[in-house]
């Protein structure tokens, strides 16, 4: 979905979104109620400059409008693969722009994420994964690895990953193997503002996604390995 007909569905007509290139930030009205939106799109490579404009628009909404709710609008092809931007140290601007989400959600701001289009490896990891909840289109493409790729690093032959990848989620890319995995907390069909109501409203604050994956079956060790650390702790 355009991004465009996206914001349009969820707040009306003149919504006050902006895009520069492929930077989306606005300060819109969401049911009498203001709401900051950032993000990307055009499948956006995250670089350095759009990972720091990106972080720029949170910490200013933290300094300046302390509580207001934060919509992440995400479409991204991953990072930037330059030479420029791994000079400039697209490792730190990532890190930066993932430890102002963090630090928007511990200062009290609900922070929603939203795949609409594409979310690819390190922009979406930074991005949508850190937010409280992580939502998606039924349409949404989400994968952090192809499998030649994932067969590269782990040295199995792809032959094999694409077996297991029929049986378990945590091999396989698409957006209901992310909700089977706790990654993306549910889809959003039909009615978006009635969705980004009920997700502003109910989603929670504290990290449930390993315990979402377990009751869901598509990730069964996470949450009792964590529970052992908890009370190890």
């Amino acid at each position: 979905m355009h991004w465009n007909s996206l914001v349009t569905q969820l707040f009306g007509t003149y919504h006050g979104m902006r895009a520069a290139g492929d930077f989306l930030q606005g300060d819109v009205m969401f049911e009498g109620e203001p709401l900051a939106v950032v993000g990307t799109t055009n499948h956006a490579p995250i670089g350095v400059r759009l990972a720091l404009a990106q972080a720029r628009v949170v910490l200013d909404t933290i300094t300046q409008h302390p509580g207001r709710p934060i919509l992440l609008l995400i479409d991204t092809q991953g990072q930037q693969l330059r030479r420029r931007d791994e000079l400039l140290g697209i490792n730190r601007a990532m890190a930066h722009l993932g430890a102002a989400i963090d630090l928007a959600r511990r200062c009290g701001h609900r922070v929603v994420g939203l795949i609409y289009d594409q979310a690819l490896s390190g922009g979406f990891i930074t991005s949508g994964l850190i937010a409280d909840a992580c939502y998606a289109l039924p349409e949404a493409e989400i994968r952090v690895m192809r499998i030649p790729a994932m067969a590269r690093v782990t040295k199995l032959p792809e032959e094999k990953l694409t077996a297991l990848s029929q049986s378990n989620p945590v091999f396989a890319p698409g957006v209901q193997n992310y909700v089977a995995m706790g990654g993306v907390r549910a889809l959003w069909k039909g009615d978006l503002k009635a969705a980004l109501r009920d997700a502003l409203a109910h989603t929670p604050t504290e990290d449930l996604r390993a315990y979402d994956g377990a009751e869901r079956g598509g990730r069964r060790l996470a949450a009792p390995v964590v529970q052992r650390v908890l009370d190890a702790a």
